[in-house]
């Protein structure tokens, strides 16, 4: 990746590390809004296996294995991974979460075909160029069975924090030391190449409010 880009996600890193540092359940410990919509899509779809990216504290990935699903979790921050794992072993749900320190502009750690379901809320509006999301859905895609369900969240360009902060182009945007992509509708739309496109769905969440998209795909039997 380009040198100011590789630059910035090693900011990213470490700013979320501090930031799970001094706050370990910043977004509390009830599960999101798209989580609880994901989990009664997985289950009415039979899936067993989630794939959860950037996994953060870990409110949404324990949520899914209380709900019965073995979950695997990701995320590049082992202070968040860590915590996790302790929350997992207290709540006795070690067995059925796994999880892995794991930089999403790398290929994802699973065999093809691997997972029933995939999950990211505000994963993808990280601090990712537009060809590191590409790439990333294409991971995606790769470990996901054919018939599986892929829901996904995003800051979209009708935030209000979108154009405010530091600009770093490609409409990332950088806001109190959290760096966002805001998505365009025609982004949305290009990521579902290989996909069946099954709901764009817009919603607010947090005090500010955040906008967001929530979109769900399937991966074509």
């Amino acid at each position: 990746m380009p040198h100011e880009q590789s630059d910035l996600c090693a900011l990213q890193r470490q700013h979320w590390q501090d930031t799970y540092r001094a706050h370990p359940d910043i977004y509390g410990s009830a599960p999101s809004a798209p989580a609880v919509y994901a989990a009664n899509l997985f289950k009415a779809a039979g899936a067993k296996r989630i794939l959860e990216l950037a996994a953060g504290h870990g409110r949404d990935a324990l949520f899914f294995a209380r709900q019965g699903f073995t979950v695997l979790a990701i995320d590049f921050s082992d202070v968040a991974i860590e915590r996790i794992r302790r929350v997992a072993e207290t709540q006795s749900l070690a067995g059925q979460l796994l999880t892995i320190v794991h930089d999403l502009r790398e290929p994802v750690p699973l065999e093809s075909e691997a997972v029933d379901a995939v999950f990211a809320h505000m994963a993808l509006c990280m601090a990712l160029s537009t060809k590191e999301i590409h790439a990333l859905v294409s991971e995606v895609r790769r470990v996901i069975r054919p018939g599986g369900t892929f829901v996904y969240t995003v800051r979209h360009t009708g935030d209000a924090h979108h154009g405010a902060g530091n600009a770093h182009g490609d409409d990332v945007f950088e806001h109190g030391g959290f760096v966002v992509h805001f998505f365009s509708r025609q982004l949305v739309d290009a990521l579902t190449e290989g996909w069946t496109l099954n709901d764009v769905h817009a919603f607010a969440e947090g005090a500010l409010p955040r906008r967001l998209w929530r979109v769900t795909m399937t991966k074509p039997r």
